[in-house]
């Protein structure tokens, strides 16, 4: 029953199918195996058990999400360029249901391939907010804003929890533009709550 070209990218495709179109608790080595016409002992020969499929997934939804951030930011600056990564992440996590949740938890201590994709991703937003007049820490305070409004948006939207009849993309828009004027004024302040 072995499939022939059976390799982990192609295991990791297919279980990112299952994660989009199920839910990422759905993406287990029986399910998998039954996806792809093979034993679910057969997979073990590509990758670690679930465990490791589940940091392959990861890394793989790190990698496609950088590679939408990246290419919506790639010719503009500034605020045209937290537009466009901003726009991207959110049409990712639509596209990508199941392969976006599985990004979402912090790499272990020592998983280098996954705090390397990770840090793809923080590298690049770094990058496009250092256009703005802020210090080191202030564009990390940025970056964690940035990011809590990214995954907020996305969460609420993916779980229904806009009810109200507003355009999503005009309120998301918004969102940003708000941020953008937020970090325009951010910066050292003596005077922020201990």
């Amino acid at each position: 029953m072995a499939r022939a070209g059976l390799d982990t990218h192609l295991l990791v495709l297919a279980a990112a199918e299952l994660a989009d179109t199920h839910g990422v608790e759905e993406v287990t080595l029986s399910a998998l195996a039954a996806k792809l016409g093979v034993r679910p002992p057969s997979l073990y020969n590509h990758i670690n058990g679930l465990a490791g499929l589940r940091t392959l997934l990861a890394i793989h939804g790190l990698e496609q999400l950088y590679e939408a951030m990246s290419a919506a930011a790639e010719d503009v600056e500034g605020e045209a360029a937290v537009h466009a990564m901003s726009q991207a992440y959110v049409s990712f996590t639509r596209q990508h249901p199941g392969l976006y949740e599985t990004t979402l938890r912090a790499p272990e201590q020592g998983d280098t391939a996954l705090e390397a994709a990770s840090q793809k991703i923080l590298s690049l937003i770094i990058q496009v907010l250092s256009t703005f007049d802020l210090d080191e820490e202030g564009i990390l305070h940025a970056v964690r804003g940035l990011r809590s409004i990214l995954h907020g948006f996305s969460a609420l939207e993916s779980q229904g929890g806009f009810g109200m009849p507003l355009d999503l993309n005009v309120s998301f828009t918004r969102l940003i533009r708000t941020y953008i004027a937020g970090i325009r004024c951010m910066g050292p302040a003596e005077d922020e709550l201990s």
